[in-house]
This record gives structure tokens, C-alpha cells and sequence, in this order.
């Protein structure tokens, strides 16, 4: 029975073979090394995809270096929650051992000590390192843990925050485990290199380990079944930073390809390296502390390099510049209504939803807000807007919200605040989710909504702005540090315009501003592109914008 064969039988997800023996390679566990006098670590070992590779290699090193396999107790520590998993790993390893000229006692006892039941993340390891630590962590929510089994880890692995997974706290173990110059190697999702919940793991690795591989693998088969992972493999190191592989792959991507990168990899002066299905390039360096760590080929994360080091952000409030998200009400049902007479005058305000932006120019649908705030930030008094207070009255739903729970005598509130002074100022409004990036502008009047993004500035013409954020330019940041959903949909969130880089306003040509503002009125990304690569004053074929 083969490794994968074993490991479908308990339902099991396994990683490829030439994907296993990549990560060995690129984390220094090879055959020619004495890897007896080597410790690895497998936080979770499932049937045995990484284990059983990783014993072959340490067998033909031991025969290699003359060394007998009862002294290889100490070599490999695998875990697994599952007994059923621990069992098929242990008898794979006796197998190998037996195959190997071990005698049956020897296989039995190497193969007790080297797979332990216990949970990678809570096992005591009182004075255990790690020169290797390989494997494709557990992809198991936060909100699927029960309460006390998430404060466990979250009080043992502190950069398990916010609405996670729990490979983040696998990651971070792991690296905690690694002697000076050792490495992990992991295929996992890359989500958090670019999510709020990975903040604390990204600090950690820039602070105290190195980033040395990460080829992105979202289209890649690299698994035996079809999982939707978002992988790439990571290699991290403890050791401090210097340069970088990166790689972006296409669904050709294959063992092939992948062996001969790893090769081109070991060639400290390699720049760039191409193949079927695959473009890599080596950064100088990596993208410092807990902000996002963009993604994508060789040729844009030099350009988004380029960017961060000369110009500033987009959202820049001493500057004059903010980007953020429209009004969250909710009970849309009932905030959101296209009969401006359900409640006083001066109580109902034009609301910008996403429909209003689908032609590219804004075209206002007829939707209002039903506003229960006062301008100084206060609710209104009810017993003032005696037919705002009975339309609402009509939802009872409404007292039932948290926020309601939370302060029963406001209960007529909406979750966020209405800000006045956004009402009449002009905004490049942008959707959530979208292949291209697509802002467009309101004029003032118009109050956003929840599922749109807004852009105000009291420097920028905002069509010039505008058309900044319609070039390939602006769309190449996003690119870089959105999470992308299935089917190449972006998310145009907050968090990922604020990345966006911009020149300043008055550093601009006028004829730039020009040809900027005509290319945003008409829609064309492509002039848009072109003129924005003379503000940023750069090479579009270099960057691979052309």
C-alpha cells in the first residue's frame, strides 16, 4: 500500500510527492548530510506524505555515514491528534526500516519513539530542538475550536489572533523550535501574509527569522485531492534576513519545474529564473514588520518595492488624504429604503450604494438612509421625529440587535455613526469585490453605504486621483496584498487601497494631470496606465504593465 493510499483511507488530504521532496530539498534535509546527527520535527504527520520521504533520506544518509539505525532514536519527532494516523505513520516507518535491513525489534522501537499521539501545539517538549520542521500544518478555524481549547492555545501562542486558523500557531511553534540556521518548510495557505489575523506572525518573522522562500501555488495541484488552500510553500529560517525567492506559478506548474528552481535556488547570484508554469526572481530583502506582504511575480513585487521606498501612501490624513467604508446600518431592511417619506425631511439623506456605480459614471438608483443622528454625533430624540419613531416602531427586530441589547435606550441606532461633513464632499467611490479596480466619482451629496469604499482628499483633484486609481498601477497593489478569491475576484477593501502608493498632487506635470483626468472621465484603463506611469516615472514593460 502506498503513502497516499494509507492516508485515503482515513479521509486524508496528501501533499504530492515532487511538493514533498521540494520542501526537503529547499529546507537542507538531503541524503548527502549526516541527518542522524540532524532533528526533525513533523507537527503533523497525518498517514506519513512528508514522513515517509523524510525516513528514506535519513536512511540512505545513515548508510552513507555509517551509521546503525538504533542510533537514530533522537533524528525525527512526528505528532498527530489522530490515532488512526499515528498508527498507519508508525507501521509506514517500520516498513521503510525493515526494507531497509533493520531488524523488526529495531523498526518497532525507531518507529514508537519517532511518532507520538499528542496535539504539536500543547505537547510538552522540555529541551527539544529542531534543525528541520516540514509538513503541511492543519487548516482548522478558531471558531471551530471549543472555547477552552482556543484559550489554550491562544495563552501558549500569542500570535493566534483575531478570526484565524490554527496553522497560524504551527507556524509560530515551529519556529520557536529551530536551532540557529535551522529552518521550517511548510506548504500551507499564504492568507496570513496578507490578513489582519496574521498580524502577529508576520512581526514575529521579521523580527526574529528570516523569510528565505515563498512560491505562491493558488493554481497548482499540489495536493492528491482538490482543496481550496490558497498554498504556497514557505520556507523560514532562524537566521537573519537577507535575500529572498520568490515565486508565482501557473496550474502547469510541475515537479520539473519546481526541481529546477530548487537547483537555480542554490546559485546565491541567480536574479531571475523562468520554466513552464513558473517566473522567480530574487529580492534583495523582505517586507519589514506586521503590515501585509504583498504577493505576485518577480517583476511587480520589485515594482511594488520601488513604490514603497519613494512614494506615500494613498490614506496619508496629515496630508489631507482618507480612505475608508461607507455606512454600516445593521437592519438595511429598514435603514435602507427608497420612500423618502417614512420619516421627517431632515431625517432622510441620499444613499450611494453599489448598483449606483455599475456604468462607470454615478448614477444614483433612488435609495436613502434613514439617518437618527444629529450632526454633533448625538441620536436624535425620538419624541422630535414622531414619524421616523413610528416607521421604526414598526420593526421590532431592531431592539433585538446587540447594539440595541447593548444600550437599550438607543435602540433606534444605526452600528455606525453618520459623519455630515462626508455628506457634501466629493469621493471616488469604489466597490468590494471586483476583478478590476473600479472608482468612481460622486460628486458630494450622496452618503455611502456599507459595501462601498470611499476616497476623500482636500489636496487631490479627484479626477486626476481618479485616474491614478483606474491604471494598472494602482491595480497591481491590490493584487499584491489582497487575499483573491476564487475565479480572480480582488477584494477592494480598506485595508488593501490604504497600500496603495500615490505622488503628491503638485509633483505632477500638468500635462500628466491632464491626460490622467480625460483617461478617468472616459473610462480607459489603459490611458490611465500610461499616464500614470509618467507621474510615478516609470518602465512599464519593466514592471510588466504593458
Amino acid at each position: 500500500m502506498t503513502v497516499a493510499e494509507r492516508g485515503q483511507s482515513y479521509g486524508e488530504v496528501f501533499t504530492r510527492r515532487w511538493v514533498v521532496e521540494v520542501l526537503l530539498d529547499l529546507s537542507g534535509y538531503s541524503a548527502d548530510r549526516d541527518l542522524g546527527a540532524l532533528h526533525l520535527v513533523e507537527p503533523s504527520c497525518g498517514s506519513g506524505a512528508f514522513l515517509g520521504p523524510a525516513v528514506e533520506r535519513l536512511i540512505k544518509s545513515a548508510q552513507r555515514h555509517k551509521r546503525d539505525f538504533a542510533s537514530l532514536g533522537a533524528a525525527i519527532c512526528a505528532y498527530d491528534l489522530q490515532l488512526e494516523h499515528v498508527e498507519a505513520s508508525r507501521a509506514l516507518c517500520r516498513d521503510l526500516l525493515v526494507a531497509a535491513g533493520s531488524t523488526a525489534s529495531t523498526a518497532d522501537a525507531l518507529a514508537e519513539v519517532w511518532v507520538g499521539h499528542a496535539d504539536f501545539l500543547l505537547a510538552e517538549m522540555v529541551d527539544r530542538t529542531a534543525d528541520v520542521v516540514i509538513g503541511n500544518p492543519p487548516y482548522i478555524r478558531y471558531d471551530d475550536l471549543s472555547d477552552e481549547l482556543a484559550s489554550q492555545y491562544r495563552s501558549m501562542w500569542p500570535t493566534m489572533r483575531g478570526r484565524g486558523d490554527i496553522y497560524v500557531g504551527f507556524i509560530e511553534r515551529s519556529l520557536r523550535l529551530l536551532k540557529p540556521g535551522g529552518k521550517v518548510g511548510f506548504i500551507c495557505a499564504d492568507r496570513w501574509m496578507r490578513n489582519q489575523y496574521g498580524a502577529g506572525l508576520r512581526d514575529l518573522v521579521a523580527r526574529e527569522y528570516a523569510v528565505e522562500h515563498i512560491w505562491t501555488m493558488h493554481d497548482v495541484d499540489a495536493f492528491e485531492a482538490h482543496v481550496s488552500a490558497y498554498p504556497a510553500i514557505t520556507v523560514l529560517g532562524n537566521r537573519a534576513q537577507t535575500s529572498v525567492v520568490v515565486a508565482d506559478t501557473t496550474d502547469e506548474f510541475g515537479a520539473a519545474g519546481a526541481f529546477a528552481l530548487v537547483k537555480a535556488a542554490q546559485d546565491e547570484t541567480f536574479e531571475d529564473f523562468s520554466d513552464v508554469g513558473v517566473k522567480a526572481h530574487r529580492l534583495p530583502h523582505w517586507f519589514d514588520g506586521s503590515e501585509l506582504w504583498p504577493t505576485g511575480s518577480p517583476a511587480r513585487l520589485a515594482l511594488i518595492e520601488h513604490l514603497n521606498d519613494r512614494f506615500s501612501p494613498l490614506h496619508d490624513l496629515e496630508g489631507g488624504t482618507k480612505v475608508s467604508i461607507g455606512i454600516a446600518t445593521g437592519a438595511d431592511n429598514v435603514y435602507v429604503t427608497k420612500d423618502s417619506t417614512v420619516a421627517e425631511e431632515d431625517r432622510i439623506l441620499p444613499l450611494a450604494m453599489r448598483r449606483d456605480l455599475m456604468s462607470g459614471t454615478f448614477t444614483w438608483q433612488g435609495n436613502y438612509l434613514v439617518n437618527p443622528w444629529n450632526e454633533d454625533g448625538s441620536l436624535v430624540s425620538l419624541a422630535d421625529y414622531p414619524r421616523m419613531a413610528a416607521y421604526l416602531s414598526e420593526h421590532p427586530d431592531l431592539k433585538k440587535r446587540f447594539v440595541a441589547k447593548k444600550d437599550p435606550a438607543s435602540w433606534h441606532r444605526t452600528i455606525d455613526k453618520v459623519h455630515f461633513s462626508l455628506i457634501n464632499k466629493p469621493k471616488l467611490l469604489l466597490q468590494d469585490m471586483k476583478s478590476t479596480i473600479h472608482p468612481v466619482l460622486e460628486t458630494g451629496g450622496h452618503y455611502p453605504h456599507h459595501n462601498l469604499y470611499y476616497v476623500i482628499s482636500d489636496v487631490w483633484d479627484m479626477e486626476v486621483l481618479g485616474g491614478i486609481l483606474l491604471s494598472r498601477v494602482a491595480q497591481a497593489f491590490i493584487e499584491a496584498y489582497c487575499v483573491r478569491m476564487r475565479g480572480g475576484t480582488l477584494r477592494f477593501q480598506a485595508q488593501y487601497l490604504k497600500r496603495i502608493r500615490v505622488p503628491q498632487p503638485d509633483a505632477i506635470d500638468t500635462d500628466v494631470q491632464e491626460a490622467l483626468r480625460v483617461a478617468f472621465r472616459a473610462r480607459d484603463a489603459v490611458a490611465a496606465t500610461v499616464a500614470a506611469a509618467a507621474a510615478y516615472d516609470i518602465d512599464l514593460k519593466e514592471y510588466e504593465l504593458a
